[in-house]
């Protein structure tokens, strides 16, 4: 009987001073923010990661200001990667930049969604561009290849991203030196018909292709 007074006793206590709670269980994490890229060749779902805020929240302020809306992909290179973000004006970005925000568990796979910005030499902070941004397209490379690679850049690839680059592809090379701050789910047939265009001076689409970006509630 003391034992169990003891217990009730407890989580009367409990009860009015919020000490006992339920654990936090696995699914509360802050939800990912979802995005719809809506183009002529068809429609891209990507997530923002919340492991780099600060590109994501950029992201989305940018995007309830339909800053995105009417842009073109004005870069394009087949089995590498389809650049857009300039603004409906298509500037070059909206006259800031964001530090650089590198997690190693995201890389260049395949649909990988990454800022943009201006080279070493005059960045050596690596900033990003405050609109611009890339979708990975690449090409699927051998262990081989990648064991070349190490070599010649001294960078080691993770058993991860090995698996990732040797069945769906990616850009090993644009690794820790581009900010990747999410992810195509679905579509990615869409980075590859975007990526085949005819291009023209600058690698840019002969035939304006435009998007509209929102965020999916």
């Amino acid at each position: 009987m003391k034992k169990l007074s003891l217990l009730i006793s407890f989580f009367v206590f409990a009860a009015i001073t919020g000490v006992a709670q339920t654990p936090a269980k696995a699914t509360d994490q802050q939800k990912q923010t979802k995005i719809l890229i809506e183009t002529e060749f068809g429609n891209m779902t990507a997530v923002l990661y919340n492991e780099t805020p600060q590109h994501r929240d950029n992201f989305i302020k940018l995007v309830k200001q339909e800053w995105y809306n009417g842009s073109i992909f004005h870069r394009v290179i087949n089995r590498f990667m389809i650049q857009g973000g300039g603004g409906q004006n298509n500037v070059s970005d909206p006259g800031y930049t964001i530090p650089a925000e590198f997690v190693p568990k995201f890389f260049h796979k395949k649909g990988a969604l990454a800022a943009a910005r201006k080279p070493d030499q005059v960045n050596p902070g690596k900033a990003s561009s405050g609109s611009q941004f890339y979708i990975v397209q690449g090409q699927v490379m051998t262990n081989q290849q990648l064991d070349m690679f190490e070599k010649q850049t001294s960078k080691k690839i993770s058993p991860e991203r090995r698996a990732a680059y040797t069945t769906i592809g990616g850009t090993p090379h644009l690794d820790d030196d581009y900010t990747v701050f999410g992810e195509v789910i679905s579509g990615l047939e869409v980075v590859d018909k975007i990526a085949a265009v005819p291009t023209g001076p600058g690698d840019k689409p002969l035939k304006d292709v435009k998007m509209k970006i929102s965020i999916i509630k």
